[in-house]
């Protein structure tokens, strides 16, 4: 008892007359102190492929031993050369000049390219350069730019383009390097806009505001600090982390300043109120952050790294923002007073409306006939969900960029001319020791495969012996990856007695995709487990967190369905990310269940004084406008997402952002009401309210 009082004094302490202010300045001491950790959020996020991919596999083992070759971890930059009509000696002139400028004056880590490489058809030429960056992406890119400077896009009826592994490379860097500037300013933007016309007020919104920044900038420090002690953040990541930070913060913020407001009206004090706002509101608040934190850390037990990454990450993320809102917002909130809610400012003795409103209306409407109504809603929801059978995760890194990239133009132009595979070869390590007879063996044996258009020379260090084999297939399609685990079971056949490692950008992607898979069967299971868990504990009975569950599984799949249709016949994309369905379930689930949190925990206050069915109408009145906004906001949040020039975050931003309004506005709004009024006192079984009905006058 001792321990649980001093526990609740802590928990109000920000409210307190003195605490407001302690509170306030150790945030400012806080963030003061972590400045220098947090501007090295950015330096510290590892975005080279090997950060995107399952960091056991075979091609990221392939991929630490080419730093142990003497030409150490090589990636191509192609330079394209192509005249649809035939290259004219105008044309070879060109390819000529550019290459002597280039290898006159090389960029750092690069090899001079080998004379040019016609095609057979007469219309293209190709330069490749061999870029040794030894995992600097800095490196990489520099290298590429002033390739591309050089280049230019070519004049008349000659097109160029740069590509290859390094020209992907050095396209997706520059998306990343600028992720968290353009997500901040857009994010930040959109919430100072929300927050405005929820609260109607040209004062209030810089409070939550002011709280969830503070919360963005611990989250880089700490962020920064997961990054070094070893944990792969890279720019994905980060994106996410900052989205999730917005949108769970701002959440937190609405869902205590509205119960703050409820009880301005019924304490005079300030201080009052805001320690019962955090006795009564906080609970919830703590649930739905503890659901989301264990949720997100599942995602550690994910095989690709990225993945595994944003568990922690994002954890430690929604941690700081139900910190920040529950401590230096309600500090903020009582400095300022009543008066921050000018013009609409909560007087002491007013109404709280809490029988009236659309949501009260709704619940009337619900009540006489709750099972027709959640039967036809589940119905519409479970048509939705057929869209899923449309789904096609096979979006390849060629189809990932939206809008025109010039290393996706250089590969179709390549396409047109050489085998598809010459853009981006594949590695084959024969590993120590490695008899020349072994080496010549499975090269051999591959060469004689349909799938392989021919090899490379060989090369040999301290780990064995390498070289590099093209695929007939273009490297970045679904056949490429398909090829890879049969090339894999030729190489190992022709030297049974030594190690065979594929490696290259093809099997990587292919290994991912196999990893993706593998983490959609263990941690979409174990998600549903941990987030049933919580609801158990919270809700005290078995019944309520049962129906809960099921109405966020439902939501997920007709979230994922409609979005699907929408990808293939409204934006035209080719496919979805093998990751998509992972992390739209993790953020549908545990984010989604968050309204449920909200709305069931009050339901179950208030059935306590007035029974289930006034405690479900009184509830969904009192919580129907905040969670609503709540669900804008958050939905406005992972919207954002799709102003990155990415389908991967586009697609995750779509797909949350529609899934969190469908909760708010139908499975909390309309579902989950009429289960709990067709349940009655049958949903809280089998805890005692489940089989008494206690009611007593209703507060003040």
């Amino acid at each position: 008892m001792l321990i649980r009082e001093r526990v609740a004094r802590a928990a109000v302490f920000p409210a307190g007359r003195v605490g407001k202010w302690v509170t306030l300045a150790v945030w400012v001491l806080l963030l003061i102190g972590l400045a220098p950790f947090a501007s090295q959020f950015e330096d510290a996020q590892e975005n080279r492929p090997a950060s995107f991919l399952p960091g056991s596999s075979e091609s990221v083992e392939a991929l630490d031993l080419l730093d142990d070759f003497p030409s150490g971890e090589v990636s191509a930059a192609i330079v394209v050369y192509r005249n649809a009509d035939g290259l004219t000696a105008a044309d070879e002139a060109v390819v000529r000049a550019d290459r002597e400028q280039i290898n006159a004056d090389l960029p750092e880590g690069t090899t001079p390219s080998p004379p040019p490489i016609p095609s057979q058809d007469g219309t293209s030429a190709l330069l490749a350069y061999q870029i040794i960056s030894d995992g600097d992406s800095d490196v990489l890119s520099d290298a590429v730019d002033q390739i591309r400077g050089v280049v230019g896009e070519g004049e008349g009826d000659l097109e160029v383009a740069v590509t290859g592994p390094a020209g992907f490379a050095t396209d997706a860097l520059s998306v990343f390097g600028q992720i968290n500037t353009t997500l901040l300013l857009a994010t930040a933007g959109l919430v100072f806009v929300l927050l405005v016309l929820i609260y109607r007020s040209p004062i209030f919104w810089a409070l939550p505001l002011a709280a969830v920044l503070f919360a963005e900038w611990v989250t880089r420090a700490a962020g920064y600090g997961i990054a070094e002690a070893g944990v792969t953040v890279n720019g994905q990541t980060a994106g996410i982390l900052l989205v999730l930070v917005f949108g769970a913060g701002t959440d937190y913020a609405l869902l205590l300043t509205s119960r703050y407001r409820e009880e301005l009206r019924r304490n005079e004090d300030r201080h009052v109120a805001m320690a019962t706002a955090l006795r009564r509101g906080g609970p919830a608040i703590l649930a739905s952050a503890g659901t989301n934190i264990l949720a997100l850390l599942c995602l550690a037990l994910a095989e690709v790294d990225g993945t595994a990454g944003l568990g922690p990450v994002g954890a430690m993320g929604i941690a700081v923002a139900m910190i920040a809102m529950l401590t230096a917002l309600p500090a903020l909130l009582v400095i300022a007073g009543r008066r921050a809610f000018w013009p609409f400012v909560p007087k002491y003795g007013s109404t709280v409306r809490e029988a009236s409103g659309i949501f009260r209306r709704l619940g009337d409407a619900i009540s006489p006939r709750p099972r027709r109504v959640w039967i036809g809603t589940a119905l519409v929801l479970g048509v939705m969900a057929l869209g899923t059978i449309t789904l096609d995760t096979n979006l390849t890194q060629v189809d990932d960029f939206r809008g025109d990239v010039e290393s996706v133009e250089g590969q179709e132009l390549l396409a047109e001319a050489f085998p598809e595979g010459a853009v981006a070869p594949t590695t084959v390590i024969v590993e120590q020791p490695a008899t020349p007879e072994a080496v010549e063996d499975v090269r051999s044996a591959l060469l004689a495969d349909p799938a392989v258009a021919g090899a490379g020379s060989i090369e040999r260090g301290p780990p064995g012996a390498k070289f590099d084999i093209t695929l007939v297939a273009d490297p970045y399609s679904q056949e490429a990856f398909d090829a890879i685990a049969p090339l894999r079971d030729v190489a190992s056949g022709a030297d049974p007695d030594g190690s065979v490692l594929i490696g290259g950008p093809t099997a990587e992607e292919a290994d991912f995709r196999e990893a993706a898979i593998r983490d959609n069967l263990v941690v979409i299971p174990l998600v549903l487990v941990v987030v049933l868990a919580v609801l158990i504990l919270l809700l005290r009975a078995l019944v309520a967190p049962l129906v809960l569950v099921a109405t966020v599984i439902l939501s997920f799949a007709a979230a994922l369905g409609f979005s699907a249709l929408v990808f293939e016949f409204g934006f035209g994309f080719a496919g979805e990310s093998p990751t998509l369905v992972l992390f739209a379930f993790v953020f549908l689930v545990a984010l989604g269940v968050d309204y449920n949190i909200f709305l069931m925990a009050r339901v179950r206050e208030e059935t306590v004084v007035h029974g289930t069915r006034e405690g479900t109408l009184r509830a969904l009145a009192l919580t129907g406008s905040v969670i609503t906004a709540a669900g804008v906001v958050l939905a406005g949040t992972f919207s954002v997402l799709g102003v990155l020039p990415l389908v991967t975050l586009t697609e995750i931003g779509f797909v949350v952002a529609f899934g969190v309004l469908l909760d708010t506005l139908v499975v909390r709004s309309i579902l989950v009401p009429a289960l709990v009024l067709d349940l009655r006192a049958r949903t809280w079984w089998p805890s005692r309210l489940g089989r008494t009905r206690a009611v007593s006058s209703p507060r003040p």
